[in-house]
């Protein structure tokens, strides 16, 4: 049997603010960490705390925090009648056993339930918001009580039911209600009464027992109905609806509030096991695939043609999407999931041009340029923090408009604390190595995403609705394996540092932690480096215009590369293929043929192969000997057989190409257009100044103006760290000393309160300077009132230093800090109670 803990023989308080005030000031900051929004602003008093703390919005937000059974114990006090002794809520709770006290002294510390065990009281707000009604079912599955359900029957109904149930009728309806309450939770009377119902009637009892409690009949009743209905069994709740009565359901379900109890969260089942270094082998090599993703899709986005526009309503339109997806050879969520991370990071963003389109931002230039290991915790910081789920990409918000990629309406606050929590979870089933216990194992074990997602829907029942949080349970666990923060399931060891600063909960109690938190990516950094391969400075050069790049590149090689060369395949190892319109891209940047030959023999440990060296003498013998300038547009040829082959060209009539000069042609069309169509014509013109010279065309030339990253959507205040909690915890209690410590007044008004009256006193300014300068030459405390120059009153206790000149300096112990005060804004000074 479970047994009331030793706080019941305390003395029950009378208000929550009372029981605030016996609190020590460590469960005083405790109450401040686990709810922050009662901060905002610092109360003046334990008054204004126990106030704020009851608020709606305080109070949903508090539940929405509670694990499965401390909600489920609170939802039994909703359906209790209050105050409720300890042992009644015991008994709604059979099978609570040793959790009852654990969920009780969760509801106490974040003061949703004050009072003495003997007088249990849930806050009238969250009552409100649990007790069962007719539009807001609980998940008790009870419905109102007897009294609730017979609000506005008739005395005569009444006295009929009293009747039919076997008792003595009663002068008043609320004796009535008395009576039949009486008799609803008196387990020997009631299961005499049912013993005589008929069997389709306990029938039908049964069906409603565990809820919904509401039911339909015709109208006119079947005898069984009418049955239930005669003794109050059934009350009627609208035309052709009934309802059982609360106490009638807690009789048939033996007492109990609800059906399934969850005491103990669900337990992790494991998974598959694997070997440390396998997990953060393959971890890392995902996490180096994402660096390419993102790579490759800064520079498709890098250059005028390969940027999309922004949608008008805002975001990335769906063709765009999937023409991004097709280069990058990804499924469009995935590719959506690149996206939105990039843009998280602060590395893709709107340039805001007139016809704007989303390109790299100049950090994406700076990020480039770090480690690779230091790019990763760049995006896994990012995405860690982000509010913006990938996966609601494609579907529509609660108007029916589509959700795009980059575009508003994804913001999802919840998101960070989930993935963070989902986390936390994999890391208790593969903990960091030396950490002691199991984590210096080699094997780690990667959790059943069923259970990971039980798990987070015991913790946080009402966080961000069932099918969301399930939603952002799952997409974590995909986009950890996406971005290399788990490997085969399990999270890779070098990812256990962000945690402790994944969103700043963690590290949020005291400086050193903070510190700690601020140096987590350069000590995930650090775990990684030594897990990703050195970057290579050679290629393989195949006979098949081919180069193989058997692992990652350096930079500079890899981005000459991929000027001179199209990617053909990624993996491992990527194979690059040279085409004539890739080498005449190298020769558009600036390159020379001679240049291109000693780049691809310097960086190959095979020799150049020689139909390579053909294709590049090629290219670039033709290249340029057309010449493409501003004029209407005009094509300069110092080659006039050249020449007249092109104007005699059936393919070039819509130019309108006319011979000038021997080595002129003049066009009709602008230079952009004639020389994309002069290329499709297999031509290999270059772009010319107005001076003469070659234009070079750069690949990596759009960028938008400085943007910083988007900011997450906060999911409320964020968590106070230690001093600034203990600053609240001294300015709340100095405010309740000055708004409660008991006062000696100099002088009273006839029919004033007593000395313990708490108003702001009220003295002649004769008075009040005598006051100050006795408690300045003793050392007293005095209580004032003062008005500052906005107008606003307040009550303070001051120790008075020194009083010239019309001021008064003094220590405030409500401020906690030496203050001047004007004399004349003062209200009144009186005495502190001698205290015994």
């Amino acid at each position: 049997m479970t047994t009331e803990p030793e706080a019941s023989r305390r003395a029950a308080p009378r208000t929550l603010a009372d029981e605030l005030r016996a609190r020590p000031d460590e469960a005083l900051a405790e109450l401040l960490r686990a709810r922050p929004d009662l901060l905002s602003p610092v109360p003046g008093d334990l008054t204004q705390l126990a106030t704020r703390a009851g608020t709606r919005a305080s109070v949903v937000r508090a539940l929405e925090r509670l694990d499965r059974f401390a909600l489920q114990t609170a939802e039994a006090l909703a359906v209790a009648p209050g105050p409720c002794p300890y042992g009644t809520l015991a008994a709604l709770l059979d099978g609570g056993g040793d959790e009852l006290p654990r969920a009780l002294g969760l509801l106490r510390t974040r003061a949703l339930v004050w009072g003495g065990d003997d007088r249990l009281r849930l806050v009238r707000t969250a009552r409100e918001l649990l007790t069962p009604t007719a539009e807001r079912p609980s998940p008790t599955g009870l419905g109102p009580s007897l009294a609730e359900a017979a609000a506005g029957m008739s005395p005569g109904r009444l006295q009929e039911i009293l009747t039919a149930a076997g008792l003595p009728t009663t002068h008043d309806p609320v004796s009535a209600l008395a009576a039949l309450t009486a008799l609803f939770t008196d387990r020997e009377r009631m299961a005499a009464l049912l013993a005589g119902a008929p069997g389709e009637a306990r029938a039908m009892l049964a069906r409603l027992t565990w809820g919904p409690p509401y039911g339909e009949v015709s109208g006119q009743p079947s005898p069984p109905a009418r049955w239930l209905l005669d003794r109050g069994l059934l009350l009627p709740a609208a035309p052709r609806t009934v309802v059982l009565p609360r106490e009638v359901a807690l009789h048939l379900r033996d007492g109990r509030a609800h059906r399934r109890l969850e005491p103990l969260p669900p337990a992790l089942e494991p998974g598959r096991t694997h070997p440390r270094a396998s997990v953060d082998a393959a971890a890392a090599g995902q996490a180096l695939a994402a660096l390419t993703v993102v790579e490759e899709l800064l520079t498709l986005w890098g250059t005028r043609a390969g940027a999309p526009p922004v949608l008008r309503a805002g975001g990335l339109g769906v063709r765009d999407l999937k023409r991004t997806a097709v280069t990058l050879d990804l499924p469009e969520p995935v590719t959506a999931f690149w996206i939105e991370l990039s843009y998280a990071a602060g590395l893709l963003a709107a340039d805001g041009e007139p016809d704007e389109r989303y390109a790299p931002t100049p950090a994406a230039d700076a990020w480039l340029e770090l480690p690779p290991e230091r790019r990763w915790t760049r995006l896994a910081g990012a995405w860690l923090a982000g509010t913006r789920p990938a996966g609601l990409v494609g579907e529509r918000d609660a108007r029916g408009r589509p959700l795009n990629a980059l575009g508003p309406g994804l913001d999802r606050s919840p998101a960070p604390g989930l993935r963070r929590r989902v986390l936390e979870l994999l890391a208790e089933c593969a903990p960091a190595p030396g950490t002691g216990g199991s984590g210096g194992t080699a094997e780690v074990t990667a959790p059943a995403p069923d259970a990971v997602a039980a798990r987070v829907d015991w913790e946080c029942p009402l966080r961000g609705g069932r099918e969301l949080r399930g939603r952002i349970v799952r997409w974590t666990l995909s986009e950890a394996e996406l971005l290399g923060v788990t490997g085969r399931g399990a999270l890779a060891s070098y990812a256990h540092p962000l945690l402790d600063g994944a969103d700043g909960t963690r590290a949020a109690a005291t400086p050193p932690e903070a510190d700690a938190a601020e140096g987590a990516p350069d000590e995930a950094a650090a775990r990684l480096a030594p897990l990703l391969p050195e970057p290579l400075d050679h290629v393989l050069l195949q006979a098949d215009l081919t180069a193989v790049a058997p692992g990652p590149l350096e930079r500079p090689l890899a981005g000459t590369l991929n000027v001179l060369a199209d990617v053909e395949s990624k993996g491992g190892a990527t194979v690059y293929r040279f085409t004539p319109q890739s080498v005449r891209r190298a020769l558009d940047a600036g390159r020379s043929a001679a240049e291109l030959h000693s780049f691809l023999a310097a960086h190959s440990r095979t020799p150049v192969p020689q139909p390579l060296a053909y294709l590049i003498d090629d290219v670039a013998r033709r290249h340029g000997r057309l010449r493409v300038g501003a004029a209407g547009s005009y094509v300069r040829c110092d080659d006039d057989a050249l020449l007249a082959e092109l104007a005699a060209d059936r393919r070039a009539a819509a130019l309108g190409l006319r011979l000038l000069a021997p080595t002129v042609l003049a066009a009709r069309v602008d230079p952009g257009t004639l020389l994309e169509r002069l290329r499709e014509m297999g031509y290999a013109p270059a772009a010319e100044s107005a001076e003469g010279d070659v234009v070079i065309h750069r690949a990596d030339t759009l960028r938008t103006p400085p943007r910083t990253a988007p900011e997450p959507v906060p999911d409320g205040p964020p968590r106070p760290d230690g001093p600034l909690l203990a600053a609240a915890v001294r300015a709340i209690r100095a405010g309740d000393r000055a708004a409660t410590v008991p006062h000696r007044p100099r002088s009273r008004p006839a029919g004033a309160d007593s000395a313990g009256d708490s108003r702001p006193p009220r003295t002649a300014a004769a008075e009040t300077l005598a006051v100050m300068r006795a408690a300045a030459r003793t050392g007293a405390a005095v209580w004032i009132g003062y008005v500052n120059a906005d107008g606003a009153a307040s009550r303070r206790v001051i120790e008075p230093v020194r009083v010239e000149g019309g001021f008064v300096t003094a220590y405030d112990h409500t401020a906690d800090e030496v203050r001047t005060y004007p004399l004349h804004r003062v209200t009144g000074a009186a005495e502190l109670a001698d205290e015994n």
